[in-house]
């Protein structure tokens, strides 16, 4: 592969600006002029929309900005991407971080894209799902497994995140997330997320559709796809440049940045919802990079909710604490939207009717 020295950042076939590296490695963006005069902040604390060079920090994100880090594959897309190029006869330890944003190129998560472009990707319908599980398993129990499923996994992941494994599907003209399950996973995990999606519905949290494929491989309608156009979307830890790995956030810190992007009560009520149900159920892998936010018609949105079904979190605690405390009571929910300036009465009344629904 050839280096890269520079890359160029589009959004909706608007040059938004180029990216090179420093000598120390670190990510250094310039919006374009342009778009200083017609566009909006892609990630309005860490890059406000002004003249100037932006320079990233070297952690958490290895020197490249949150914006940027979040279009790149982690977990079960890192596996795939680092098998895909290690049969091609590239090592990923040589890429730097401009050569894996090409990669990733039109095919990220968001409305993001980089050029050079470099993606491989398909738009194909596919038919087999319990092919790609039963290929995913292998990949994950043998360190060398290197069939030719690498090449259909890598054009239909894109940048997954995420440890469980997982492709991108067209299926009837949408664009899904279609997840399978890990080794660790219990044999009907897909039927139980479903459930769980189910659930949240009833509780009037907002949920893209969901569906279970052939019975047991829960589906997820993309909800920074609609139609044909792509939806800018941007993590709580790419906004706030917090490293999702650890715990580092708390739902106070949630509600202070939803407050601050989108300034509308509705969404500040969508978050507690949400908190509400991640505790009711156990959610503890509530990490920064499990709540995203989305920049549509020119204002900010919380993203629907995604990957809620219970989960042991970080030693059994929730990774996002609930008021500062690792065991958190009723009384914590209700303080935190307290602080967040919502309503008392009508926050216990939304916590006893989650509750109820649950059951």
């Amino acid at each position: 592969m050839k280096k890269i020295e520079l890359v160029e950042v589009y959004i909706y076939n608007e040059l938004v600006g180029k990216i090179a590296l420093t000598d120390k490695g670190l990510c250094a963006f310039e919006y374009s002029t342009t778009f200083l005069q017609k566009g909006f902040s892609i990630s309005p604390f860490e890059l406000p929309l002004k003249p100037g060079v932006f320079v990233a920090k070297l952690h958490p994100f290895s020197g490249n900005f949150g914006v940027f880090d979040d279009c790149l594959p982690d977990g079960w897309g890192m596996i795939i991407l680092k098998r895909y190029l290690q049969k091609i006869g590239v090592r990923v330890r040589m890429l730097s971080l401009l050569d894996l944003l090409s990669i990733v190129g039109s095919s990220g998560r968001g409305a993001l894209e980089f050029r050079p472009d470099q993606s491989i990707h398909t738009s194909q319908e596919l038919q087999d799902f319990s092919y790609i599980s039963n290929e995913a398993q292998k990949i994950l129990r043998f360190s060398e497994y290197n069939a030719e499923s690498i090449d259909d996994l890598y054009r239909r992941g894109g940048s997954p995140g995420g440890a469980r494994p997982k492709i991108f599907v067209m299926v009837d003209g949408k664009e899904w997330l279609v997840k399978f399950g890990a080794i660790n996973d219990p044999i009907n995990i897909g039927e139980i997320e479903y459930k769980y999606s189910l659930l949240a519905k009833k509780c009037a949290i907002e949920m893209p559709e969901t569906r279970l494929f052939d019975g047991k491989y829960f589906g997820v309608q993309r909800f920074d796809r609609v139609q044909s156009d792509k939806i800018h979307v941007v993590s709580a830890a790419g906004l706030l440049n917090a490293d999702y790995r650890t715990p580092c956030l708390d739902y106070t810190t949630l509600f202070q940045l939803c407050q601050a992007l989108t300034r509308n009560a509705q969404e500040m009520w969508k978050l507690y919802r949400l908190m509400v149900f991640n505790y009711v159920i156990g959610n503890k892998d509530d990490h920064a990079k499990n709540f995203s936010f989305l920049y549509q018609n020119n204002e900010w949105k919380l993203s629907p909710a995604f990957d809620i079904l219970p989960s042991e979190g970080i030693n059994g605690f929730h990774t996002t604490t609930i008021n500062n405390t690792l065991y958190p009571t009723k009384q914590d929910i209700i303080n935190v939207a307290v602080k967040a300036g919502l309503n008392k009465q009508k926050a216990l009344h939304i916590f006893d009717e989650i509750v109820a629904t649950v059951g």
